[in-house]
């Protein structure tokens, strides 16, 4: 028999155990108190210091005496599907070395141009690798195309076949006085919402969700740029920026 104090002891343990995150759910963030472990094939992505977010296909590689891959599906230029192979996907794993500083054939770069993010260009950070979509230089900038409803980030070098490519992916937990979505860089295919190119600015939209303007976006801290859900210019969330983002496709980037 039991005594009353093991029993009191062992609910008590039953009730603090830890729960398995679902995708897209919180997993860390400064003040953060709440579950960390993310579902079998997820990860806890970094997306900015006050939030990190469980990932699908993030998981962290199993211990291995070789270097892990993951196998990659990725779309050319001419809308051909491929698979290569890429880093694993973890927070900053570098996916490729980059297309360089010439724009390649079936890409463009992505820009604002608005203040105070004025012809500041659109990358990952790290850059060609996972993590988090910010505007930053144009010595940096990142090369993009939308292909199937997918922002695709070509990050593999100059005429390197296969291509190898970072996807624009949504969270859908709302952030930021409850008007934002964060976007980051992932080795797997968004599901959440679908990216268009409207004229020569870049729109996100998804079903249930009515945007007042679906080409809005925000530039917070850390020049992290996140989807704006409310109305552009107007209540504007505190250390962020109202932006639409367009492409460009002179061969060098500039300033």
């Amino acid at each position: 028999m039991h005594s009353f104090s093991t029993t009191v002891l062992v609910a008590f343990l039953a009730g603090t155990a830890s729960a398995v995150l679902k995708d897209w759910q919180q997993c860390g963030g400064m003040n953060y108190q709440g579950d960390t472990q993310c579902g079998e094939s997820a990860g806890c992505v970094v997306i900015n210091d006050y939030y990190s977010q469980c990932q699908p296909g993030a998981a962290p590689p199993a211990a291995s005496t070789t270097k892990p891959s993951t196998t990659l599906k990725t779309v050319t230029s001419s809308g051909a599907v491929l698979t290569g192979s890429s880093a694993p996907t973890t927070t900053g794993s570098v996916a490729g070395k980059g297309p360089g500083n010439e724009l390649q054939t079936g890409y463009y770069w992505i820009r604002a141009v608005e203040a105070p993010n004025f012809h500041k260009y659109l990358q990952s950070k790290p850059l060609y690798a996972t993590g988090t979509a910010v505007l930053g230089d144009y010595t940096t900038a990142g090369q993009f195309q939308v292909v199937g409803d997918q922002l695709v980030q070509l990050v593999s070098g100059p005429g390197e076949k296969p291509e190898k490519l970072l996807y624009g992916v949504v969270g859908p937990e709302r952030l930021i006085n409850n008007l934002s979505l964060a976007v980051s860089w992932s080795a797997t295919p968004n599901t959440y919402g679908k990216f268009a190119f409207q004229g020569d600015g870049l729109t996100w939209t998804v079903a249930g969700i009515s945007r007042p303007n679906a080409a809005a976006w925000y530039v917070c801290s850390g020049q992290q740029l996140y989807i704006n859900l409310g109305n552009y210019l107007y209540g504007t969330p505190s250390g962020c920026a109202d932006e639409t983002i367009h492409y460009y496709n002179d061969k060098k980037a500039n300033n």
